[in-house]
């Protein structure tokens, strides 16, 4: 098997290693518009299992000629572009995911169902972290249940050594956190889809040593189309992301004051974006390319199995490679992209264009990750 890698950040770069460490993968081409300065993680496999190309994603001709070369297509690239890649591998047919994160965008990539049909391929965005293993491990839950009463999906990645005032450090996009932080929240409520505003209903949360006490509050994204699969089946239904103390608190009062607000402001007679203000002020306190971080995640699914009470809970404490350089979030982010793939092009996912819990079975999904020394445990009481 071919797996062509779009995107060279972290989460793709994690997903060209996962592949070349894979038996059965015959070759990987990890393609972005720069590929001169590759993750030092990935040198021993260059020339031999790992070849890089550099492709504008706008240059419709030289993604399909690269797409064309493979048997699956993993998606690293910003969500922006995940709707035009499907509509590129459909008519190159080969298999493609990516890791989603726009609910807007899933719903345009859902609309070229037939399509994928017709050239025989699937295509399953969000595949990352949340969404993505959240969604997948939700049901797995829920196909454990008669009847499933309430569904909460916490997870959240963090330093290991939080330096005050936010405790955070960038491990993904800026712009991607802002976005989670003020766009409005899907969760099922009383059976209903409600929106909910992010940043609210916080709550804490223990999880075992190292880690300690958390925070939890609504964000949007990670729950994806899970509440209108859901709706009028199950009574509650959330995804909350999680931080350490304090956080939601300092992080609304910035949003309240307008500084994540995208449309431009007048200063000094131009035209000025408080959110980019923000992005370009705190981003070089927040990015350490040197530290070290983890990953904690819980997924809750209550209900009832043949009259009796069940509750189904995988948990999952990821910590930074320290002898390979990548981060718990590349790890559990750019890994499960990786699985996926790997899924499509073995047939295990059919035709047409799939939210990965209703394609990916969860037991497949926990062996391989833990394969790679990403541990889910689960739990049924």
């Amino acid at each position: 098997m071919k797996i062509l890698v779009l995107g060279g950040g972290a989460q793709g770069s994690a997903c060209a290693l996962d592949l070349a460490r894979t038996p059965g993968v015959d070759g990987v081409v990890l393609a972005d518009v720069d590929v001169s300065r590759p993750r030092a993680f990935l040198h021993p496999y260059l020339g031999s299992r790992v070849e890089l190309r550099a492709v504008d994603a706008e240059d419709t001709a030289g993604v399909l000629a690269l797409m064309s070369q493979a048997d699956g297509v993993a998606c690293a690239l910003p969500y922006y572009f995940n709707a035009e890649m499907s509509r590129l591998a459909i008519e190159a047919g080969v298999h493609i995911c990516d890791l989603g994160g726009h609910t807007e965008i899933v719903d345009e990539q859902m609309k070229l169902a037939d399509a994928a049909i017709a050239a025989g391929v699937s295509v399953v965005p969000d595949c990352g972290l949340a969404p993505g293993m959240v969604n997948v491990l939700a049901q797995g839950g829920i196909d454990a249940m008669h009847e499933t009463r309430s569904v909460r999906m916490l997870v959240g990645g963090l330093p290991q050594d939080p330096v005050p005032p936010l405790n955070y450090q960038v491990v993904y996009s800026m712009e991607g956190v802002l976005d989670y932080y003020t766009t409005p929240v899907l969760v099922l409520e009383g059976g209903e889809v409600v929106e909910k505003d992010a940043l609210s209903e916080v709550e804490t949360v223990d999880f075992p040593a190292p880690v300690g006490t958390l925070e939890a509050f609504l964000t949007a994204g990670g729950i994806s189309r899970m509440p209108y699969r859901y709706r009028g089946e199950i009574e509650t239904m959330t995804y909350k992301t999680l931080r350490f103390s304090g956080h939601a608190y300092l992080m609304r009062s910035m949003r309240d004051l307008g500084l994540f607000d995208t449309e431009p402001i007048d200063v000094d007679g131009q035209p000025v974006s408080p959110r980019d203000v923000f992005i370009a002020a705190a981003t070089p306190h927040l990015v350490r390319p040197q530290g070290r971080d983890f990953v904690a995640m819980r997924v809750v699914v209550e209900g009832t199995r043949a009259g009796s009470p069940r509750t189904v809970t995988y948990e999952m404490l990821d910590l930074y490679d320290a002898e390979l350089g990548v981060t718990a979030m590349m790890r559990t982010t750019g890994y499960s992209l990786a699985a996926i793939v790997r899924l499509q092009v073995a047939g295990e996912i059919r035709p047409g264009v799939h939210a990965p819990w209703e394609s990916v079975p969860a037991e497949m999904y926990v062996r391989m990750l833990g394969e790679r020394g990403v541990r889910i445990e689960r739990r049924e009481e």
